[in-house]
């Protein structure tokens, strides 16, 4: 059994990049912040590893509705591999198909008025969700 960490989930976008928090293998995500992403979003997200003591960040990895790659696919992959050299935690891809629209319709059924960046982060916490149900237990790190 893996010693209970702290995990970081990201929905990349081109403006904001939601972060959700949840301890793995075994916690519940939950939406964290949002960020922009900007010049000094590595500088940010580290702030949030080292105040989380956050051992993993799992990137949401878009693709194509048949699951090819995209323009978005190419831009997450650029900004993952720079973040790998400037943050401490190990980054990890997890498919995000669908989590954006999951997000926006649990916030529209919640009938309260809600912004792109809530969408963002619910979207991080799903992205931590499907991560978290494919690694029962913590398997596979």
């Amino acid at each position: 059994m893996v010693q209970a960490a702290s995990i970081l989930g990201l929905d990349i976008g081109d403006v904001r990049v939601g972060v959700a928090k949840a301890y793995w293998p075994d916690g519940i995500p939950s939406p964290l912040t949002v960020l922009t992403n900007d010049k000094d979003l590595s500088a940010n997200l580290q702030k949030i590893i080292e105040d989380e003591n956050a051992k993993y960040v799992i990137a949401g990895y878009p693709r194509s509705l048949n699951g090819n790659l995209t323009q978005q696919s190419n831009k997450t992959v650029n900004l993952v591999n720079m973040l790998k050299s400037r943050i401490s935690a190990r980054i990890i891809l997890q498919d995000e198909a669908g989590t954006s629209i999951k997000a926006e319709n649990e916030l529209k059924s919640r009938k309260h008025p809600y912004s792109k960046e809530d969408i963002d982060s619910l979207s991080a916490v799903f992205i931590l969700e499907d991560f978290i149900n494919s690694h029962p237990g913590g398997g596979g790190l």
